[in-house]
């Protein structure tokens, strides 16, 4: 896919941003202190800087194709952050649920009017789910096939899963501060050999079709040093095999 008017905006955004010397200074100031004792993302929300950008609505509109979701559907998007990507969901569906470990941004989550979800039960939620949004977590929890399974108990017949994964694939656990132990079986050296071990090594076994996929930058906003980062992040649209009966 190519950047789009939403993502050249972002790009912009965050050049405006960056250039803005005193703020960069003082939240670089106050970053330093808090990193003793607050994650990245925490200190992040507190400080309303570090969004991240990893579609449009327009690109997951194509991705997803979502012609024939009833009025009523229903999305939650797992780690939300400050909800920013989130955000490019709401043209596209009804409902929307969202989860996050971190205070600060469960406060801005909050604030945008998310219906938020415990973040270690929300698979009891009563009702499941039309699409699951699972971006950039795979790699940043200690139990990915544990999650993977959950995703797909939540979703109802016909659904659809979007998981977005950094690749070269480096597992970290932000909230412990530790590799986790439990890894994904991704193997290869380039990032195209990495998408076929996840899907052949991870998805498949895990119980999922892959429908298609795509390469998009997962942007972040920059700072002092450089007006945006970026990983590169491959972004796949999942659905689980129904069982026929006769």
């Amino acid at each position: 896919m190519a950047p789009d008017t939403d993502t050249e905006r972002f790009l912009v955004d965050s050049t405006e941003q960056s250039d803005r010397l005193f703020t960069q200074i003082w939240q670089s100031a106050v970053s330093s202190v808090l990193n003793a004792f607050m994650t990245k993302t925490s200190i992040n929300g507190l400080l309303r800087r570090g969004s991240m950008f990893v579609f449009s609505t327009a690109q997951i509109r194509k991705l997803l194709n979502l012609t024939y979701f009833a009025s009523g559907s229903s999305l939650i998007d797992l780690g939300a952050g400050d909800g920013a990507t989130t955000d490019k969901y709401m043209p596209l569906v009804n409902h929307i649920y969202v989860t996050e470990k971190s205070g600060p941004m469960i406060r801005i989550l909050s604030k945008k009017g998310f219906r938020l979800l415990d973040a270690d039960l929300w698979w009891n939620h009563e009702e499941k789910f039309d699409i699951v949004s699972c971006l950039n977590l795979l790699d940043r929890c200690s139990d990915p096939m544990d999650l993977l399974d959950n995703i797909k108990n939540s979703l109802k017949p016909n659904g659809r899963v979007v998981i977005a994964l950094v690749l070269p694939y480096k597992p970290f656990d932000e909230f412990k501060s530790v590799v986790p132990e439990e890894k994904l079986p991704i193997t290869g050296d380039s990032f195209e050999e990495q998408v076929t071990s996840t899907i052949e090594n991870v998805f498949e076994p895990a119980g999922f079709n892959v429908l298609c996929w795509t390469k998009l930058p997962y942007l972040c906003e920059g700072d002092l040093s450089q007006d945006y980062y970026w990983l590169n992040d491959a972004v796949f649209i999942l659905s689980v095999p129904q069982i026929k009966t006769t």
